[in-house]
């Protein structure tokens, strides 16, 4: 998972990737904070090696926005909320990855465009990551439906479309 992730973009590690890394190592099962610290530089051969000054801090806000708990062991797990999150990141990923696939196999523009969009993305779901423990309930369901609705969008526009199919296997 992270070893071919690094592969890919070397040791620059994105701002918000700790906060899903950990959501997604969690989902497996439940760790400790230095086994998490651990995994990341076992996965990435060495060239991810987060500090506990990086892990324990965003695993207490985790806590405060009761994605995670602590279990009476010390170590930590998804809540309810957190293996929901999780999921709808999941999904999300998973839209943004087929579009890119076919960016990519648009050529060089393609890959430009991608990799652009994909920076985008990457720095809209940081700030709104960041700002998700500082919004209401309300304002968190109305970006919820913003997202749904756009993504609701994207899909009866690319099924109205006609012309060649660009399949990807």
């Amino acid at each position: 998972m992270v070893s071919e992730w690094f592969q890919r973009v070397g040791s620059s590690v994105p701002r918000g990737f700790s906060r899903y890394f950990i959501l997604e190592l969690l989902k497996k099962k439940s760790h400790t904070g230095k086994e998490i610290i651990d995994y990341a530089v076992e996965q990435s051969n060495g060239i991810w090696k987060p500090s506990p000054g990086l892990i324990y801090p965003l695993l207490g806000r985790l806590l405060d926005e009761e994605l995670i708990e602590e279990t009476k062991d010390g170590r930590y797990k998804l809540t309810k909320k957190g293996s929901d999150t999780a999921e709808d990141v999941d999904k999300i990923n998973d839209i943004v990855k087929k579009q890119l696939e076919v960016l990519f196999r648009l050529g060089n523009v393609g890959r430009f465009v991608a990799l652009d969009l994909l920076e985008k993305i990457s720095t809209i779901g940081s700030i709104l990551s960041s700002n998700l423990s500082n919004m209401t309930d309300d304002e968190t369901q109305k970006y919820r439906k913003f997202l749904q609705d756009e993504l609701k969008n994207m899909d009866e526009r690319s099924s109205k479309k006609k012309g060649k199919e660009i399949k990807i296997e």
